[in-house]
């Protein structure tokens, strides 16, 4: 972090306000798109009178709804939004080009390395005659910057100006690093969901990548998600020792609410991981008892079974075989014996697991493993649409990623099978898990 006159030192423990601790809520669950998140962040920012502009910059995503959005080239997308009876705009003048939007490479250098607070363009070093010509030409005399970036990739940036020096609020400095973390998460989880759309589509094709994919995505999402969820907490802690004052009343209202959204979010990051650990496995298809491979995960599910008070049974024929990965096997009949009491009714039920064998549509030997519940069941729209990735209809409070039958069927399709379901609402589902009895080259 560059230390200089012109720069404000930001405290480690900022407070913020209970509007922006629900905003970033509100954010990170994802019912708003990403240009509308962003245009509620400036609304916040705004109503500080510190602030007279707000501007951002998109460079990975197209908004949505383009109105208001200004396309700069083919590089990037810029909107701001300007305080009324402020003099102040960082948009290029209409119809120029992307060679006049701002540059300003010395405060960049500082916001890529995290929160840019400049307290007084005149006080910039010689080295930032450029962003102080930028920032004067643009009647900017203080500005609060920082960039969307995760995982080594930027999605954008984010700022805040204004027309007088001095210091920057405690309380929108971290309400700016705060909800900047936010749109960081959701715009990173943007970009996994659509390269794992594209990923999924490719089929068998793809299964190399996924392998890459799964595992990088899982562990580089971890970074902004803990710290978001750390510094909640630490946030939280805080606001304890004092819960009369109205921020940190709102604080511990709605960090909670924070908290809960993250947990989503690393639910999908354990998704790709168990999914990127499944595909790299180095095991080789063989015959897998199945048997065995339902003992092993009605077993695994003993204890959510007890809290849930779901019974889980399973009647398999000794027997039967499949010809898969073992590995996968059991954990796609994971997922799909997890959805099972997850989703059930709150006064518990029953999860039986069966099998047997059948000839596939090509007249090959298949085994069908199903999972059957007595649980709420699904529409026939909800059906159709839940291998979908991302797609869920439990409640808010039900923990899970969307994933599971999305990632389970990409499994089962690499070892020659499925994964289907039937449903009836009010009466229960039943979803299999379909692979060859055999080698199908005898080998």
């Amino acid at each position: 972090m560059i230390d200089h006159p012109s720069l404000q030192h930001i405290s480690a423990a900022e407070t913020m306000s209970s509007e922006a601790a629900t905003l970033a809520s509100e954010i990170l669950e994802g019912e708003i798109s990403i240009d509308h998140s962003i245009a509620k962040v400036a609304d916040l920012l705004l109503s500080s009178a510190r602030v007279d502009v707000v501007a951002t910059a998109l460079t990975s995503f197209r908004p949505e709804d383009e109105t208001g959005w200004t396309r700069l080239g083919g590089r990037a997308w810029v909107r701001e939004w300007v305080r009324p009876g402020a003099r102040a705009t960082i948009l290029p003048p209409a119809g120029a080009g992307p060679e006049h939007a701002l540059s300003m490479p010395w405060v960049s250098q500082v916001a890529r390395a995290g929160l840019a607070a400049m307290i007084d363009r005149d006080l910039m070093p010689p080295e930032a005659d450029q962003d102080r010509e930028e920032l004067t030409r643009v009647g900017v005399r203080s500005l609060l910057g920082s960039v969307y970036s995760a995982r080594g990739e930027m999605f954008g940036s984010l700022s805040a100006g204004s027309e007088d020096v001095g210091t920057w609020p405690d309380v929108l400095v971290g309400d700016f690093r705060l909800l900047n973390a936010a749109l960081t998460s959701r715009l990173s989880l943007e970009a996994s969901r659509r390269a794992l759309a594209e990923a999924i589509e490719t089929g068998s094709e793809a299964q190399l990548a996924y392998q890459h994919f799964f595992g990088a995505v899982g562990h580089e999402l971890r970074t902004p998600l803990a710290a978001i969820m750390g510094y909640t907490e630490v946030l939280m802690d805080d606001a304890s020792s004092n819960p009369q004052d109205p921020v940190s009343a709102g604080l511990l209202a709605d960090g909670p609410v924070i908290l809960r959204a993250c947990e989503q979010l690393v639910s999908v990051v354990d998704s790709l991981l168990g999914a990127g650990r499944t595909f790299s496995h180095d095991d080789q298809r063989q015959d897998v008892v199945v048997a065995d491979a339902v003992a092993d995960v009605v077993h695994w599910h003993r204890a959510p079974s007890r809290n849930a008070n779901v019974t889980v049974e399973a009647e398999v024929d000794p027997t039967i075989t499949t010809w898969a990965h073992p590995a996968a096997v059991r954990q796609v009949l994971t997922n799909l014996v997890g959805n099972a009491i997850a989703y059930h009714r709150p006064e518990g039920g029953t999860v039986h697991l069966s099998a047997e064998s059948l000839l596939g549509e090509s007249g090959q030997e298949m085994v069908r493993i199903i999972v059957r519940d007595d649980g709420p069941g699904l529409t026939p729209e909800q059906l159709h649409r839940v291998f979908e990735p991302f797609v869920r209809f439990a409640d808010r409070t039900s923990k899970g990623s969307g994933l599971g039958l999305s990632i389970s069927r990409t499994i089962a399709e690499r070892d020659g099978g499925a994964v289907q379901g039937t449903s009836t609402a009010g009466v229960g589902s039943s979803f299999w898990l379909e692979l060859p009895a055999k080698d199908p080259y005898g080998l």
